[in-house]
């Protein structure tokens, strides 16, 4: 089940049909009060977030989901007609595990989609933790630590972090990065990966280092050679 929060009656009505169309079960509200109502009686399992709505921004729906124990893991996508980069930014750091701008085309919107889906099914099945530069990540509990504090992360900030940790002192490039954290590709859009790097070690604060950019090529996650990763079955 898919929830579209929406307040333009085109949009919302053209994103329910190519979403049906393509089998996926959605409900669409225009205001945030109905939309709270719906989560009171069903969880879905990815929700579609405007910006600009009426009675509350989507923003600040975005940080009451997070701040809900029952919604705090729930894939958000936010789609608005906001496109710098400012924006962007804005909403990944506000708790967004994907941005996608208007005029979208449908093709994205389902792929994306996709991509939430498949990385939300993985964290269900994997049971990993992964130790270094003073991080604890566990895949199976999805939560970060800093030198035994907990990080609040994103969805997608997670995978990445993930990612680097899993291939540490290995330098992975953004197109690599961009097919296993989006599982896809996004043509054209890899400063995508450089957002998520930035609000990621922002997050992880002095330990953010460990996390390296080597120029012209990536990223690189390179923790204290003393530092060791575990995986367990």
């Amino acid at each position: 089940m898919i929830y579209l929060l929406e307040d333009d009656q085109n949009i919302r009505d053209f994103t329910i049909y190519a979403l049906e169309s393509a089998g996926y079960e959605i409900r669409g509200f225009a205001l945030p009060s109905a939309f709270r109502a719906a989560l009171e009686e069903h969880i879905p399992d990815v929700v579609l977030l405007d910006i600009m709505l009426p009675e509350e921004n989507g923003l600040s729906v975005l940080r009451r989901l997070r701040e809900n124990p029952a919604t705090k893991d729930l894939p958000i996508m936010m789609l608005s007609a906001r496109s710098t980069e400012y924006d962007k930014v804005l909403g990944l750091d506000s708790g967004a595990d994907d941005y996608l701008a208007k005029p979208f085309g449908v093709m994205e919107l389902l792929s994306r989609i996709r991509a939430l889906l498949r990385r939300t099914a993985s964290r269900q099945t994997e049971d990993e933790t992964l130790c270094g530069g003073g991080i604890r990540l566990s895949t199976a509990r999805h939560l970060v630590s800093v030198r035994e504090e907990e990080i609040t992360l994103t969805g997608k900030e997670f995978d990445l972090l993930a990612m680097l940790m899993r291939n540490q002192g290995i330098v992975l490039s953004r197109e690599r990065i961009l097919q296993s954290v989006w599982g896809y590709d996004y043509t054209g859009e890899s400063r995508t990966v450089d957002v998520h790097i930035r609000t990621l070690r922002a997050k992880l604060g002095e330990a953010g280092n460990a996390v390296e950019t080597v120029r012209g090529v990536g990223y690189r996650f390179q923790a204290n050679p003393a530092e060791t990763t575990e995986a367990t079955e």
